[in-house]
C-alpha cells in the first residue's frame, strides 16, 4: 500500500514541519547554536519554505529557536543564568504538582511512582546514565500528570524544553545520578505516604540541588 503523501503547504505542513524541528531539537540531533537554513529544511520535509519559517516562528515562541537579525534562525542557546532561573521557575510549580499529586494520585498510579523508583534504582546500579535520565524525565511526567494541574502541566512543558541540554549533561556527569536517586526516592516516597507538605519540599530540596550541579 503507497505511503500517504506529506502535505506540502498549509497548516497541516507547517505542523509536520513543527513536530519533526521540535523532536529533532529535544532529542539532541540538533545542537545549540545550530543554524536553521529554511531552503534545507524545507527540501529534508518536502514542505515550503513559508511552512518551515511559519514552524520556527512557533518554535521562537517555545524558546527552542532564536531568529537573529539579518542571519536567519538557529537553535537557542540556554545559558547556565538562564538554566538555573527556569529551575526555579520549576521549583514552584512542580512543588505544587507533587503537592498535588500526594492527595490526588490513585493507589495505581502510586505504584507506577514506586516502579519508577525501583527502574531508577536498577539504572544507577547498572551504570547507565542515559536510561537514568530517560526514567528521570518520566518520573517528573507522570508526578505532573498525577496533580491534576492543567496549568501548571503546560508551563512546565515548555520550561522543560529549554533544559533538554543541561539535563543530558547533568545526567553523564560523574557520581551525578547516584546523587539524585536518593532525592527522587524521597520524592516518591512522601507522595505515596500522601504528605503534600513533604512531597513539595522533596521537589524543592531535588532542584536546589539541581541548580547547585548546573553552578558546578
Amino acid at each position: 500500500m503507497p505511503t500517504e503523501a506529506r502535505p506540502s503547504t498549509g497548516e497541516q505542513a507547517k505542523q509536520h514541519a513543527l513536530a519533526r524541528l521540535r523532536q529533532a531539537i529535544l532529542h539532541g540531533e540538533m545542537a545549540p547554536a545550530q543554524r536553521l537554513v529554511e531552503n534545507e529544511l524545507a527540501e529534508e520535509f518536502g514542505v515550503t519554505r513559508g511552512s518551515i519559517r511559519a514552524a520556527l516562528i512557533d518554535l521562537e515562541a517555545q524558546g527552542l529557536v532564536e531568529r537573529i537579525r539579518n542571519r536567519g534562525s538557529r537553535v537557542r542557546v540556554v545559558t547556565v543564568e538562564e538554566a538555573v532561573e527556569i529551575t526555579e521557575c520549576r521549583m514552584v510549580l512542580e512543588g505544587l504538582c507533587a503537592a498535588k499529586a500526594a492527595v490526588a494520585a490513585g493507589d495505581e498510579q502510586l505504584e507506577q511512582l514506586a516502579d519508577l523508583g525501583t527502574a531508577m534504582s536498577k539504572a544507577v546500579a547498572d551504570g547507565e546514565p542515559v536510561t537514568y535520565s530517560d526514567l528521570n524525565h518520566e518520573l517528573h511526567a507522570r508526578i505532573r500528570e498525577f496533580s491534576g494541574q492543567h496549568t501548571a502541566l503546560e508551563l512546565l512543558e515548555r520550561l522543560n524544553a529549554q533544559l533538554v541540554r543541561h539535563r543530558f549533561q547533568l545526567a553523564l556527569r560523574p557520581g551525578r545520578p547516584q546523587q539524585s536517586l536518593n532525592e527522587h526516592l524521597a520524592m516518591i516516597e512522601a507522595i505515596r505516604a500522601r504528605d503534600p507538605q513533604a512531597a513539595e519540599a522533596a521537589v524543592r530540596a531535588h532542584l536546589t540541588s539541581v541548580i547547585e550541579a548546573l553552578r558546578d
